[in-house]
């Protein structure tokens, strides 16, 4: 259905592979880095409050609960995969189509 290299189709929603950089100057859901998504959160990675924004972002930004979006991989790395349940990959492919290469 697309050849997004970060975004994989799941049973029950999509997997998108994100690099996080925390400390940022805002958060944000930024253009694609070769096969992530670039993810700009100002929390620190400390005490997981850079996942906890992770997951407050991506709930926020697709307007979903935040008990549907799941850190799958990457809880200590800024390499991370969020799952996003309940949510089709056209939405995810609408929201993100001005940021699509």
């Amino acid at each position: 259905m697309t050849d997004l290299p970060f975004l994989r189709v799941l049973p029950d929603g999509v997997a998108l592979a994100i690099k996080v950089q925390p400390r940022a100057s805002t958060n944000e859901i930024g253009e694609p880095l070769g096969s992530e998504l670039r993810v700009k959160v100002t929390a620190p990675p400390v005490d997981s409050a850079a996942n906890d924004a992770v997951v407050g972002l991506f709930a926020d930004y697709f307007n979903c609960p935040h008990s549907h979006v799941e850190l799958v991989r990457g809880r200590a790395s800024r390499h991370k995969v969020v799952k996003l349940r309940g949510i089709s990959p056209a939405d995810v492919l609408a929201k993100l189509a001005p940021r699509s290469p």
